[in-house]
């Protein structure tokens, strides 16, 4: 985008401002440099999730650009709310990472520098990418087993960022593995193969859904998946919990999952019972059926690119 069609835009950054232990409450300048640097409408304020959503939702009705300023959260909620009102093909989307995790932006090769990321806003080009829709909500990134009890289990405590999923991992090595049902839809093996519907009965101990690769923190969760390709990419792991934090290092650097059965699908619904779902580090919630369905092409943002593409 030409940085003067850019400055001509009606822009809305949406900030949190509990981001990253407060770095934006330590970093007085920051809101000067970003004001001057986007010529934008700075949206600062302490509120909830749905406040945040709702805040988006309605910035959406009236300006074409959308820069969130946060982590994971704070993108996750901004994106939903550009979904909600129904305005994702009228609003660009711009993040400058200013989370903890900020596993989005590294996703999509976003400059974890504050000023690079914002140079990037202003020079960088659109372009399309994919989602995944769980009945309703949007993300980039989701999961379902073991460490959406992780998220769960972390989000009962006060202890948050880093340590506090550290803490929360303690759960893994007893939780069990359950019995589930995965259909899978309009997809492809990793052979090559197409098929129409795949029915799989399987004792998992996790299920990793993704259109971005990283999760929090740079874990390459979903190395395979590909953030313009129009699938979603499944991983399946039979594992035991103490075998899954045994290999975790690899798991982390995503090589254990080319062990694992994979596959790409345009919907897939899971069966069990009582399963957990997690997204971009948020807790979805237990039920015993989920769907998830890819959305293509379903949001414009700036700079992104595919990463290892």
């Amino acid at each position: 985008m030409n940085e003067n069609t850019f400055s001509q835009q009606k822009i809305s950054c949406i900030v949190n401002p509990q981001a990253a232990n407060k770095k934006w409450q330590r970093r007085k300048r920051l809101k000067g440099y970003l004001q001057k640097s986007l010529a934008c409408q700075i949206i600062d304020f302490q509120g909830s999730k749905e406040e945040t959503i709702e805040i988006a939702r309605k910035q959406s009705l009236t300006q074409k650009i959308i820069v969130a300023v946060g982590g994971d959260g704070t993108v996750a909620d901004v994106i939903q709310g550009i979904i909600d009102a129904r305005r994702e093909k009228d609003i660009t989307l711009g993040i400058v990472p200013f989370g903890s995790g900020n596993a989005f932006r590294k996703s999509l090769g976003i400059p974890k520098n504050i000023k690079k990321a914002i140079k990037l806003l202003k020079e960088g080009e659109p372009r399309e990418i994919d989602l995944i829709d769980i009945e309703g909500t949007v993300t980039g990134i989701a999961s379902v087993g073991a460490t959406a009890k992780v998220t769960q289990e972390k989000l009962q405590h006060n202890i948050q960022g880093f340590l506090g999923h550290i803490l929360a991992s303690r759960i893994m090595p007893s939780l069990p593995k359950t019995e589930q049902q995965i259909e899978l839809f309009d997809g492809i093996t990793d052979d090559g193969e197409h098929f129409d519907k795949k029915v799989l009965n399987i004792s998992l101990y996790e299920c990793v859904v993704g259109k971005t690769t990283y999760f929090g923190y740079s874990w390459k969760v979903a190395p395979r998946a590909k953030i313009d390709d129009g699938f979603l990419d499944v991983t399946l792991y039979e594992t035991s919990g103490l075998k899954y934090l045994l290999f975790f290092p690899l798991i982390y650097f995503g090589l254990y999952q080319k062990t694992q059965k994979h596959f790409k699908a345009k919907k897939m619904i899971i069966r069990g019972k009582d399963l957990p779902v997690q997204y971009n580090g948020e807790f979805l919630g237990m039920k015993d059926k989920f769907e998830f369905r890819v959305l293509p092409r379903a949001l414009k943002i700036i700079g992104a690119r595919v990463v290892g593409a």
